[in-house]
């Protein structure tokens, strides 16, 4: 792994549960690198790996689960991290937005008392100045009559405050890094883009990288510089964002484009991916989407693609991504 000191970088992630049905692999060979001040987006279908792959990078699997690989932030290797020294890690530098904030968030405790708490481990700041500042992040995340509200309770705020609670924990100790697990899902549109407006000005102003997980393509569109595409445990495009809409290479990543509804006049016939993800405890053999993939061949049922560059800056696992792309171009 290079000695890269910036950003993060991810060399051969791997996670891996047991099962009664043998060792399913939710995370396989995963390559990332995040540079300072992006935001990247990792999509896929639901148990594709991308959540994950969060936890894996923060070491937050636990037996009977396994995880494996390189991970450097800022030329220090996590994987190594004694577990005094990884606790000053997360929620410090590196900081996560769960997916559920209603599950997250503690329910008996006040949210001031579970945003000072990140303040209380990671800084040496006083009882007074923890309030001001858990009464400086709910301003910050647009929580209206912060000072009342700082001594309630999650079930006292709606689904989309909540998630501003969340991510104003998460931004408590201004970190460097952030790990945002579909922070939108289940919201109505206006609060999602209220909250991605939100994500945006912080990136900003805190001069932070994001990965940002989600199976919206609209939400990667209008919030990411970069992305990659997770099928079953692996990476299997990655690219700029307008890169890989405009041509993408995989046949999932067109499978996932070509089901979202475009603008425009002429009403058109959405296309779907035929059948479901596979089991990951029983893969099948060569590359795991061939069974739902009209460009298969008996090399793609044989043998599984490796993660190769084809573009600078672009990489796909697939024998037939030449095939793909020209497809694209004449639909």
């Amino acid at each position: 792994m290079s000695a890269k000191t910036d950003g993060l970088h991810v060399r051969g992630l791997c996670a891996t549960f047991e099962t009664p049905r043998g060792p399913a692999r939710a995370v396989d060979g995963v390559d990332l690198d995040i540079a300072p001040g992006e935001v990247f987006g990792l999509v896929g279908e639901s148990g594709s790996g991308k959540s994950v792959t969060l936890r894996a990078l923060m070491r937050l699997v636990h037996p009977p689960g396994r995880v494996e690989g390189n991970v450097a932030w800022q030329g220090r290797d996590l994987m190594a991290m004694k577990p005094e020294e990884l606790r000053r890690m997360r929620g410090g530098e590196i900081a996560m937005i769960f997916q559920e904030p209603m599950t997250a968030l503690n329910p008996v405790l006040p949210v001031r008392v579970q945003i000072e708490e990140n303040l209380r481990a990671h800084t040496d700041m006083n009882r007074r100045e923890r309030r001001a500042r858990a009464l400086e992040l709910l301003d910050i995340v647009g929580i209206p009559a912060a000072a009342r509200r700082l001594d309630e309770y999650p079930h006292q705020f709606s689904g989309g405050m909540r998630q501003r609670v969340m991510i104003a924990i998460a931004l408590a100790s201004s970190p460097k890094l952030l790990l945002a697990d579909e922070p939108t899902t289940a919201l109505d549109v206006t609060i999602q883009d209220q909250i991605l407006k939100l994500l945006l000005d912080l990136r900003d102003e805190f001069s932070m990288s994001v990965v940002f997980v989600t199976h919206d393509l609209g939400v990667v569109a209008s919030l990411c510089d970069r992305m990659a595409v997770m099928y079953a445990g692996r990476i299997v495009e990655t690219g700029t964002v307008s890169e890989v809409f405009a041509t993408p290479h995989h046949p999932y990543t067109r499978g996932l484009l070509g089901s979202v509804p475009h603008g425009g006049a002429e009403r058109t016939m959405l296309a779907s991916i035929e059948g479901t993800p596979p089991g990951l405890a029983s893969l099948p053999a060569g590359c795991a989407f061939h069974p739902r993939c009209e460009f298969a061949t008996d090399e793609c049922r044989r043998e599984r693609p490796a993660l190769e560059p084809f573009a600078p800056g672009r990489s796909v696992a697939c024998f037939h991504h030449e095939r793909v792309a020209r497809a694209e171009e004449l639909a």
